[in-house]
């Protein structure tokens, strides 16, 4: 029943995501500089991708990052909205447009734990803060070695297990309903990057704590982003004006000079395709072939 509480309703990520999509960049500072520490680890990083994926590309903050980083490379920015890919779009440098086909960014509206591109499609994927919006992150990572190519590199970041720590106490001083995502544990993302076929995984966070005026400034903040309680175990219903109070007055508890200070555990990860997919991709191809001709295709 737990477990069922936290799982998010994709159809309400995507929807907010939608709505959120002209007010997104305004508000998302952390998200930003969590991009761009992303990118100062790419140069110790042998890799000169020909394909990038940019998995949860949002407004194309990152795209732009990894375009400027691999100016030869052809990358697809995929997002679950359309709204936010529009305003990628629109946010495309004029030299990109200007570009062929070939070097001008292609816009894929898809899901990360179903992502719409063949296997052994890409040499880089690239996702920033965006594995906290899937139900079953596993899925997404093997989604990720799916159409990565042999040799190819896994990089990403998510939130951990304390991110938004003040508010869920907060608010769990006043009911038991779910108001915070769940995030996983960087172990935990670690072993389930192994099982689902990557060498190698390399895992670490770090604690941002951004500070706010009131909790009515962080709220706002996180309605901007999109980041609403799309959990199935929210309340359906308003929180009364009592409870809501003193939930206020909970977060208040832990005000320090003159701030409320809200909590972002950051982990980073990456992790590369072994080589020895290029035999599961074989055998894979054989076994493609056979059916073929038992179908008596060509």
């Amino acid at each position: 029943m737990a477990d069922e509480a936290l799982r998010l309703d994709k159809r309400l990520v995507r929807l907010s995501f939608e709505r959120a999509a002209q007010s997104y960049d305004q508000a998302a500072v952390l998200q930003r500089e969590v991009a761009q520490r992303m990118a100062q680890r790419l140069p110790y990083v042998k890799l000169v991708p020909r394909r990038i994926l940019d998995a949860g590309a949002g407004t194309g903050f990152g795209t732009r990052l990894l375009a400027r980083r691999y100016p030869k490379a052809h990358l697809i920015a995929l997002d679950l909205a359309w709204a936010m890919l529009k305003a990628a779009r629109a946010a495309q440098p004029w030299w990109q447009r200007l570009a062929g086909p070939a070097r001008r960014a292609r816009y894929l509206c898809g899901d990360l734990e179903r992502l719409p591109l063949a296997a052994s499609s890409v040499d880089l994927v690239w996702s920033n803060l965006t594995l906290q919006w899937c139900n079953a992150p596993e899925q997404a990572f093997r989604e990720c070695y799916r159409v990565l190519v042999p040799g190819g590199l896994f990089m990403f970041s998510t939130f951990g297990p304390d991110t938004l720590k003040e508010l869920r106490q907060a608010f769990a001083s006043v009911d038991g309903y779910t108001h915070v995502n769940r995030f996983v544990d960087m172990h935990d993302l670690g072993d389930l990057l192994t099982y689902a076929g990557f060498a190698a995984p390399v895992m670490d966070m770090e604690m941002i704590t951004l500070t706010y005026l009131d909790l009515k400034q962080l709220l706002c903040e996180l309605k901007a982003l999109g980041a609403h309680n799309v959990t199935f175990g929210r309340n359906h219903g308003l929180m009364g004006k009592r409870r809501w109070q003193a939930m206020v007055e909970a977060y208040e508890s832990l005000r320090r000079d003159g701030r409320l200070p809200a909590t972002f555990e950051v982990v980073y990860g990456h992790a590369w395709v072994g080589e020895s997919k290029r035999r599961e991709d074989g055998r894979q191809a054989i076994a493609l072939q056979i059916a073929r001709r038992q179908a008596g295709l060509r």
